[in-house]
């Protein structure tokens, strides 16, 4: 078969052939891969940088993608923890991490959003307890799975969800998505952190997408402005676009009861992702969520790890 393959964390994935897998398991299937994303997640893996990543080489990058088994099942399914991931013309699916698609299904929608719509379901799912009427911040909400965040949000039950980010124009545009307010990280650290106060100072759950020196900029004024200091904030840390670390003075935990806390491998079990799996396909495939791919052939992978789509938008690499 022919797939992306890694043979260097220095350079980009080439196409390339590479012996077929075989599936041998009581679970697996050899599926045609029909789609699979181009996720932060599979780039980190690619050059080794991913928290997860053990330094085997050659390795096919992709985390997740669509498939067909030779009875013509169409299935989304969550790659093994091996070397050898989805983009690739063929993929062992072990059937415990799959999920049957109903017929008429985009591959190529459900391959773009389910990785980024997943980081925020599960987190609302599983990571806290999102009270029906409650509220949401998303910090990092102009990009993909920060769109999908200030969506799913209101679709788990959020009464406001608020967007903040630094793209005025998609800020504007997540109004239409179902975003009540929206915030601006632009601008010098006092304007900032007052709009924030403003618009979020009692809001219930953070999304946080960015880290770095937004998250610093926010907890504080988040924590100032809020109305009852010993009311929970639970602020998940998901993605770290801005920056890798912040420095968290320790009087904002003693200051007000602020929790913080993580979703991604490792603080949920897969068996409790693919358990979130379902629900979630079904808002994907049936429209609910908005969903704007680029898809780009897998024989052009170079071109596509190099290719900087605007980041409301996410890759998707097909046959």
């Amino acid at each position: 078969m022919h797939a992306a393959v890694v043979r260097s964390f220095d350079e980009p994935p080439r196409f390339d052939a590479f012996p077929t897998p075989v599936a041998s398991g009581e679970y697996e299937v050899l599926v045609d891969v029909l789609a699979a994303g181009l996720h932060p997640r599979v780039r980190s893996g690619a050059d080794g940088g991913h928290y997860t990543s053990d330094g085997t080489l050659p390795l096919i990058p992709g985390i997740d993608g669509v498939g067909r088994t030779p009875d013509g099942e169409l299935l989304y399914f969550v790659a093994q923890d091996t070397a050898l991931g989805t983009m690739a013309e063929k993929a062992v699916v072990d059937r415990r991490r799959a999920l049957a698609l109903p017929d008429g299904t985009d591959p190529v929608a459900v391959a773009a959003a389910m990785n980024p719509g997943m980081s925020s379901w599960v987190a609302l799912r599983r990571r806290v307890s999102l009270r029906p009427g409650g509220s949401v911040l998303v910090m990092g909400a102009t990009g993909n799975a920060g769109r999908l965040a200030v969506q799913i949000a209101g679709h788990l039950g959020a009464a406001r969800v608020i967007g903040a980010g630094r793209d005025a124009g998609r800020l504007a545009a997540l109004k239409d998505l179902g975003a009540d307010e929206v915030v601006s990280l632009d601008g010098d650290d006092e304007d900032v952190a007052r709009r924030l106060g403003q618009a979020a100072g009692d809001v219930d759950v953070v999304i946080d997408y960015l880290w770095g020196r937004p998250a610093q900029q926010a907890m504080p004024a988040l924590l100032t402005a809020r109305t009852d200091r010993s009311a929970a904030l639970f602020w998940v840390q998901i993605g770290s676009m801005a920056g890798q670390d912040i420095t968290l003075p320790s009087f904002l935990l003693r200051a007000g009861n602020l929790n913080i806390l993580g979703s991604g491998q490792g603080s949920v079990t897969t068996a409790g992702i693919v358990a979130e799996l379902p629900s979630l396909v079904e808002k994907i495939a049936s429209g609910t969520l908005a969903v704007d791919p680029v898809t780009i052939p897998l024989r052009q992978v170079e071109q596509a790890w190099v290719t900087r789509p605007t980041s409301d938008r996410r890759i998707v690499l097909v046959p």
